[in-house]
């Protein structure tokens, strides 16, 4: 614990994270303990959905569950699905995969093309109708432990450090919240989660999490191309053999669409480009003429949870839980998480709301562990579990192949025929040497469909304070240019969406040195996941930094 003095405030449940796993935990909490509880949700964007980046096709079951008049109260769910395409791309031509082949799961009939910011801004009023406290701007860096190492509570808010991490002029240490429980709903790869998950070894017996980047881009394009509620999603091109991914296309209202692509990070070869593979699909014939007289208006990326139901860690520990994304509750081949946040959400603050009316805290609420592994998020992810791993060994075709059937005899018969598939390596382990490949020669943007990083990260209206402490954080500052350089011709200046990571040397060439301009941060968590070496280690920035996403 820090030896730094603060003050300290008792709630009886602390939240970490606004999104739907946190906000719908703070709702149930609070419809089921009135003014009796309280419940105080900390976010670290400026303001509720400032760092909420997701897709998105809603299945709104989770509102179902927990909000169940959430039309009469105007959630933002504007959008439904009318019409659901698969395309497979090669490089000048498509060929639509027909929907009947595909099992009952993959339809989208029901479901909604939504921003998942203003999702979450709604709820947030919900919450906060109900008399949750949400604290935006504030940033939790540190867990609290009581005296048998149970979680007792979160630093946050802590503000003024010198880059050398120094208190400055204007230091304020920030304050202890305290709660009978501590739930952190921090979303992909959470640097609080990561902490907890190492501690209390929650990921042993568990297969290595997988993960994708995902990178979105919202454009307004000619009503004349507009088809309001339409939905494609794309494999094949630019990838090909290169790496697992593809791309979605929705179109949602006010003649947008908000397009995106996804690569798999268990990629093995480290000139691959994630950024500069989506900027070459906008150039696909099928894609381009969609774009084309429309203009960009936002950019983002962040990390997606991929390994599924045998990767999902043990969800409880003593004084606290893992809800959502923290945990890894994303359906890969629906490409749908939030309704499993939502979910657990609830799940927990039932589990919560039934120990502390037993007079309990700092113990584990096995409750919600048991409510996932055997309630709906269960029924949602064990049919899908071997679709990743198929795709991993086998490769787009073989694994759409082999991944169909097995879901197809989950869905008719409520098993699967492969038992539970591993995934083996983590996707740092995946990376092979530089060795092995040459260079990638991607086109250059032409401006106009396809920009270059810097230019794309401005619309994604990111920002630290410079005076602050890196919060990306090496382990040993030597290994970027010692070992990664040489063995792996250092990946992170390609596979950061933002240009984060650069290697910079003297005119001949000499002196290479290892540049971090943190400033240009999404939070998208990629260089935590995928280097090599793991020697990133992403902390959170002071409260309010990072991307201030209007739509997302």
């Amino acid at each position: 614990m820090s030896q730094i003095e603060r003050e300290t405030m008792d709630v009886d449940v602390v939240i970490v994270g606004a999104g739907p796993a946190g906000l719908s935990a703070a709702i149930r909490l609070k419809q089921l303990g009135g003014d009796e509880l309280n419940v105080v949700v900390l976010e670290k964007g400026s303001e509720v959905g400032a760092h909420i980046l997701s897709g998105a096709v809603l299945d709104p079951c989770g509102l179902d569950a927990l909000i169940p008049d959430w039309k009469a109260k105007g959630a933002p769910l504007n959008t439904p699905v009318t019409d659901d395409r698969f395309l497979l791309l090669g490089e000048n031509g498509d060929v639509k995969i027909p929907n009947f082949p595909m099992p009952p799961l993959m339809n989208n009939h029901g479901n909604y093309i939504v921003s998942m910011g203003n999702v979450c801004r709604w709820m947030a009023e919900q919450a906060e109708a109900l008399g949750v406290e949400i604290f935006p701007g504030m940033s939790c860096s540190e867990l609290v432990y009581g005296e048998n190492d149970e979680v007792v509570g979160v630093v946050a808010g802590e503000f003024g450090k010198n880059p050398d991490g120094t208190p400055g002029d204007g230091y304020e240490p920030g304050m202890e919240l305290r709660g009978k429980y501590v739930l952190l709903a921090e979303g992909v790869r959470g640097s609080l989660s990561k902490v907890a998950i190492n501690k209390y070894g929650l990921a042993e017996g568990r297969e290595p999490q997988k993960y994708g980047l995902g990178m979105k881009e919202i454009w307004e394009i000619d009503p004349a191309k507009h088809k309001e509620g339409t939905v494609t999603h794309t494999m094949g091109w630019p990838l090909g053999d290169n790496a697992g991914g593809g791309s979605f296309i929705y179109h949602a209202e006010n003649n947008q669409i908000f397009i995106g692509f996804v690569v798999h990070l268990n990629y093995q070869n480290p000139y691959l480009r994630p950024y500069q593979e989506f900027q070459r699909l906008k150039h696909h014939p099928a894609v381009a003429e969609l774009l084309e007289g429309g203009k960009r208006v936002a950019y983002g990326a962040r990390a997606i949870t991929e390994g599924g139901w045998q990767s999902m860690p043990k969800l409880t520990f003593p004084g606290g839980a893992l809800l959502g994304c923290s945990a890894g509750m994303v359906n890969v081949p629906r490409i749908k998480g939030n309704h499993n946040a939502m979910l657990s959400g609830k799940a927990a603050a039932e589990a919560v709301f039934a120990a502390i009316g037993e007079g309990r805290q700092g113990d584990e609420v096995t409750a919600y562990e048991e409510d996932v592994r055997t309630g709906p998020i269960a029924a949602d992810l064990k049919p899908v579990r071997n679709v990743k791993p198929l795709w991993s060994k086998y490769g787009l075709m073989g694994g759409l192949a082999l991944g169909g059937v097995d879901m197809w005899f989950s869905t008719l018969f409520g098993g699967t025929l492969m038992g539970t598939l591993g995934h083996g390596k983590s996707d740092a382990e995946a990376t092979r040497r530089a060795r092995h490949y040459k260079p990638i020669d991607y086109p250059k943007p032409d401006g106009k469909l396809s920009f270059d990083r810097l230019t794309n990260v401005s619309f994604a209206n990111t920002n630290h304070e410079e005076n602050q402490p890196c919060h990306l954080k090496l382990k040993d500052p030597e290994i970027p240019i010692a070992w990664t350089l040489p063995k792996y011709a250092e990946p992170a200046q390609r596979y950061c969406p933002a240009g984060v990571y650069e290697v910079v040397a003297d005119d001949d060439g000499s002196n290479p040195r290892f540049v971090i301009n943190f400033q240009n941060c999404v939070h998208c968590k990629t260089c935590d996941i995928k280097d090599p070496a793991q020697n990133i280690n992403w902390t959170t920035p002071q409260g309010g930094d990072g991307p201030n996403y209007p739509n997302m």
